[in-house]
């Protein structure tokens, strides 16, 4: 199969497609709140939300949980795009919720990774609420296609521009907008075990994102191929709407 990706008309049509998004659903001073981590993701959607918006209907929410090593690049996808921000530290937040819930059942680790994400979109929803806001989606198709998110996590949101978009062609609208290096090609780890994404997940971004475009069908790696199909038809229901009832009278 051939294909080829052009970085340039697709960061066109994405900010283009923002800008539509805000035109039909919100008032012209609505700003697009997006929780800032200094990875790929939240550094593109950022930049394409500040060309289609302008930077000063964008805000910018650093949520540490606790000490954070990498906030600097928070800061500095901040000060690069020049947009407004906010830093709410989780930290305690996470904690007390834990400690209480220990007094109850003991969590499990899915608990335990997952509930921070939550916490830290319930920030987002809680300040668009203050500022009058859609808030900004920032997951990217190849960790939708393996259910690398969390539900009602990071992976909520109001609008989603990268979703349809592969880790490859995310980089690679990052480097065309002209982000910092360090931002864009940042090796995204979980913030828990010290692992990458791609060690946890047990295969590259590279391998995946070719598959999902059809430029392999993984013929030469069953074992991989069962993997991520199996890891795909998991997680579905994060992607799609809640199931219910349909009542017939």
């Amino acid at each position: 199969m051939s294909y080829s990706f052009n970085a340039e008309k697709t960061a066109n049509d994405v900010i283009n497609w923002v800008k539509t998004y805000f035109e039909k659903n919100a008032s012209p001073s609505t700003y697009a709140v997006i929780g800032i981590s200094g990875g790929k993701d939240s550094s593109v959607a950022a930049a394409v939300c500040a060309k289609a918006l302008g930077k000063d209907r964008v805000i910018g929410v650093l949520m540490p949980q606790g000490e954070q090593a990498d906030i600097s690049f928070s800061h500095l996808l901040v000060d690069t795009l020049g947009i407004k921000s906010y830093t709410v530290n989780i930290g305690e937040t996470v904690s007390t919720f834990m400690n209480e819930l220990e007094k109850h059942i003991e969590p499990s680790q899915q608990a335990r990774i997952n509930t921070p994400a939550r916490i830290r979109m319930t920030t987002l929803y809680a300040i668009g609420a203050c500022v009058g806001a859609r808030v900004v989606n920032t997951c990217n198709l190849s960790e939708d296609w393996v259910g690398y998110s969390t539900k009602f996590g990071d992976a909520a949101g109001d609008f989603s521009p990268l979703s349809d978009l592969t880790v490859t062609e995310v980089l690679q609208i990052g480097d065309y907008l002209g982000l910092p290096k360090e931002l864009v090609h940042k090796v995204p780890i979980d913030g828990l075990c010290g692992k990458t994404d791609e060690e946890n997940l047990g295969f590259t971004y590279a391998e995946l994102d070719r598959y999902i475009r059809g430029l392999t069908d993984l013929s030469d790696k069953p074992e991989l191929k069962a993997k991520i199909d199996r890891m795909h038809a998991n997680n579905l229901h994060k992607l799609q709407l809640m199931p219910k009832f349909e009542y017939k009278a």
